[in-house]
């Protein structure tokens, strides 16, 4: 079924994909493009299309993202016309004073935060348990340019699988990273996708609520949805010229 946008500049004529959550936050990114969406389904993901630019709502968490994002990928590519840029976007919750709500945050790195063991001594990152790795590491001019199009910090953002509701959470993780600025569920499963085709990856993030003690009455998801559509709509001129003469770090 195909929904319109009427709204925004024209979709990049390289093409993304764009990784959401849930359909809230995709349609948060459309609006800040013209023309009209296509649905392209495919097992475990649905494409929307606007020209250049496709849009999946993966689900919540790094593995319903992986998955999706792995499909689309694997899709294009087989398809003879594989993405040039992957992008995890939508809401994400802030750490104060970096990132305040309704602030946009874009990843220099996006880290794994609670991949690993917990041990007598404190948290392990899986990496010092000899496997795989917990962070990837966008392209630096594409993280420059962002920032400067969008007003977007910079900062890492953590992937977790389980969102940070008290203090002293908010606290460990903070000891743990502290360049973090922000905390989501999509960033690193998006992104392993993306390193697994030799893609590069952005993610960025609009602040919805501080991490730290739940309080569902300070959440300001309407507002973060408006600074998701502000900064796509910002971004996309910067998706049109940037040349991805970097390859991606992790």
């Amino acid at each position: 079924m195909a929904s319109p946008v009427t709204s925004g500049p024209s979709a990049p004529s390289r093409r993304v994909l764009v990784v959401t959550a849930v359909p809230a936050e995709r349609d948060a990114v459309a609006q800040a493009f013209a023309g009209t969406a296509d649905e392209l389904r495919l097992p475990g993901a649905t494409v929307h299309r606007l020209g250049g630019c496709d849009l999946v709502a993966a689900g919540v968490g790094p593995a319903r993202a992986a998955a999706a994002a792995a499909a689309a990928l694997t899709a294009a590519a087989l398809g003879g016309a594989p993405y040039g840029l992957v992008v995890s976007a939508g809401i994400a919750g802030g750490f104060p004073p970096g990132a305040p709500v309704g602030s946009l945050v874009v990843a220099d790195e996006i880290t794994a935060a609670d991949l690993g063991a917990e041990t007598a001594d404190g948290f392990v990152p899986v990496t010092e348990l000899g496997f795989g790795v917990v962070a990837h590491r966008p392209p630096e001019s594409l993280v420059r340019a962002t920032a400067a199009a969008t007003g977007a910090v910079c900062g890492t953002v953590l992937t977790v699988s389980t969102v940070t509701g008290a203090a002293a959470r908010a606290d460990a993780l903070r000891a743990r990273h502290p360049r973090a600025l922000a905390e989501a569920m999509e960033g690193f499963g998006v992104a392993e996708a993306a390193a697994a085709h030799g893609v590069p990856v952005l993610e960025l993030r609009a602040v919805s609520n501080p991490v730290g003690p739940r309080d569902r009455a300070a959440w300001r998801i309407g507002d973060a949805l408006t600074a998701l559509t502000d900064g796509f709509g910002k971004l996309a001129p910067v998706l049109e010229s940037w040349t991805p003469h970097e390859p991606a770090a992790s």
